[in-house]
């Protein structure tokens, strides 16, 4: 009994140390192997849980996390990771329910609170949802990340872009099943639409430049009337997704800004289609293309339509961009406008989002 104790210990402080190491497969065959050996301990489930969270195995992760707090109620960390699970399964309030009971025992981690607030907003209760986040950050949380979803919520000047993190590990989420979802759910249609008055045209382009190209869904689209096409995400997993359609001459993980900005390349055509709303200020992007596209060439994108101010953060942590906001943009970096249109973007929660859907001429 003592030598089995033992070996499952050792083997339970391997698992720690690759899941320190981000080495998360071996970390789960530690995890399970000590397990074998002292079957039913908490902090066993509770890693081992916390392990296939991260490998997305939200079902597996889910059995031992709740076995873990079978045996062990008070288990704030346990009771966490459940709180995650639940809530990227889409039972928000029983994740709600597990994040107010870890508080209850430990109201230290600012990452409860924030993923408190989160729930919280998912369920609409706003202003309970900003109260978390400010006790998040009151508590030494991710100070960039509050203060956007800070913003979004109560509608104060939107910071000039979101955190860079927090668009990585939102569209690294998205990847599996992102186009089913966008295409048949949101019943999204911007790139059919945006390269169908493209096409009309009977031209064809150099090089295209797919920015925030996400899985490719601009790709096929663009092959047909491009010699040459280039992708750029910010997410690794959209990119592998792209990758596998085989449309594109190249891929590059980067913010579009950064890219650009790095890019000694001369575009004819590029296309930004659901991307502006998570870069916000636009200024950069405008002056950096000025600057790489030639004289004849098109630039076409989609934008949330804001109403009042040049640049909205909203509450779903989206940006919109006015009309007049774009045509100063366009004349101040050298565009001409060759069309914009009025229609949504897409749908939420059965509802059209109004959107702007832009064709701009380099002058």
């Amino acid at each position: 009994m003592e030598t089995s104790f033992e070996q499952a210990r050792m083997l339970f402080l391997e698992g720690v140390g690759h899941y320190e190491a981000g080495r998360l497969e071996q970390a789960e065959l530690k995890f399970a192997g000590a397990l074998a050996l002292a079957p039913g301990r908490p902090s066993v489930l509770t890693n081992l849980g916390a392990v296939r969270l991260k490998l997305g195995r939200l079902e597996d992760a889910l059995a031992v996390l709740e076995e873990a707090i079978a045996r062990e109620p008070a288990n704030a960390e346990a009771l966490g990771h459940c709180g995650t699970a639940l809530a990227e399964l889409g039972r928000t309030s029983e994740a709600l329910a597990h994040f107010d009971r870890a508080l209850a025992i430990d109201a230290n981690p600012a990452a409860l609170w924030t993923l408190r607030g989160s729930a919280l907003m998912e369920l609409g209760r706003r202003e309970e949802a900003a109260a978390s986040y400010r006790e998040a950050l009151a508590r030494g949380g991710d100070a960039e990340l509050l203060q956007y979803y800070l913003a979004g919520l109560q509608g104060s000047a939107a910071p000039p872009r979101p955190p860079r993190h927090y668009v990585e590990r939102l569209f690294d989420g998205y990847a599996d099943g992102f186009d089913q979802h966008l295409v048949q759910g949101l019943r999204y249609d911007a790139p059919a639409v945006l390269m169908r008055r493209v096409a009309q045209q009977g031209r064809s382009f150099a090089q295209a430049l797919d920015l925030g190209c996400g899985t490719g869904l601009c790709g096929p689209l663009l092959r047909p009337i491009a010699d040459r096409v280039i992708g750029v995400d910010l997410s690794a997993q959209m990119l592998e997704k792209a990758a596998a359609q085989r449309v594109y001459d190249a891929l590059r993980q980067a913010d579009v800004v950064e890219f650009l900005a790095a890019s000694g390349e001369t575009y004819d055509l590029v296309v930004a289609a659901d991307v502006f709303v998570y870069v916000g200020v636009l200024a950069g992007v405008f002056e950096l293309l000025a600057q790489r596209m030639s004289a004849g060439g098109i630039f076409c994108f989609t934008v949330e339509e804001s109403e009042s101010e040049e640049l909205v953060l909203r509450s779903s942590l989206r940006y919109a961009h006015s009309e007049a906001g774009i045509r100063r943009l366009a004349q101040a970096h050298g565009f001409g406008i060759a069309a914009i249109e009025r229609r949504p973007v897409r749908q939420d929660q059965r509802r059209p989002i109004p959107g702007l859907f832009c064709w701009l001429d380099r002058l």
